[in-house]
């Protein structure tokens, strides 16, 4: 027993002096998380000196996956300006990208439509996932614009419902519709890119090109810018 712990105080003191620093955290869902860098925010974390971190391998925070619906998320997240981080990450907490995800509530597919929705933005399938993500986003939209663009509430009536943003005046008071807030923010961008959009109306029976940043309410339009 000595000789180990003598041939462990040795190995030790021979160790590369190169050092880092090992933060650690406890998620929104109790989990332990082990990172080389430390989390943003002010939020409890405790942190360790590694020393010959070289050979130390820490878990980076959860970052936005990548998936085969990816080329389809970033066709609708364009049509409809809205950004395809923030898609993937809606996805990534409704539904993990299963594609056949039922909740309790009945939401279906990758973005978790509920019935009526579904109806409402032409989704024959809730479970073919370009109609899910052409539905979902289009939905997404609809809350953006309906927010002046203030993705908490967006994300809040997407969770629990506009009745429920409306009455409270902000995001509501569940812990499930806030952890739910907290981590699409987190891992996607803070804002949409503000789009220009165009489109073709008729006056005097001539076309005229109108734009502006939200989209029209029916018809064919064109993006044409972003800033």
């Amino acid at each position: 027993m000595k000789l180990s712990l003598l041939v462990l105080g040795v190995c030790l003191s021979l160790a590369t002096p190169a050092a880092a620093q090992i933060y650690s955290w406890r998620d929104m869902d109790g989990k332990l998380v082990l990172s080389d860098e430390p989390r943003s925010g002010a939020a409890a974390m405790t942190t360790y000196a590694v020393p010959g971190a070289a050979t130390v391998r820490a878990t980076k925070p959860l970052t936005i996956k990548t998936s085969r619906f990816d080329d389809t998320i970033r066709v609708h997240a364009g049509k409809h300006g809205v950004s395809a981080d923030l898609v993937r990450a809606v996805i990534q907490v409704e539904s993990a990208f299963n594609p056949i995800a039922v909740s309790p509530k009945g939401a279906m597919g990758l973005m978790q439509l509920m019935p009526a929705t579904a109806v409402e933005y032409g989704v024959g399938n809730p479970f073919e996932p370009e109609e899910n993500i052409s539905g979902g986003v289009a939905y997404l939209r609809h809350l953006l614009d309906r927010y002046d663009q203030k993705i908490e509430l967006a994300l809040a009536a997407y969770n629990a419902g506009p009745g429920n943003v409306e009455k409270y005046g902000d995001v509501p008071p569940f812990r499930e519709t806030q952890n739910y807030v907290r981590k699409i923010t987190e891992s996607a961008p803070a804002a949409p890119p503000n789009t220009i959009y165009r489109w073709m109306e008729l006056v005097n029976g001539r076309p005229v090109a109108r734009y502006s940043n939200k989209p029209p309410a029916s018809g064919a339009y064109d993006i044409v810018g972003r800033r």
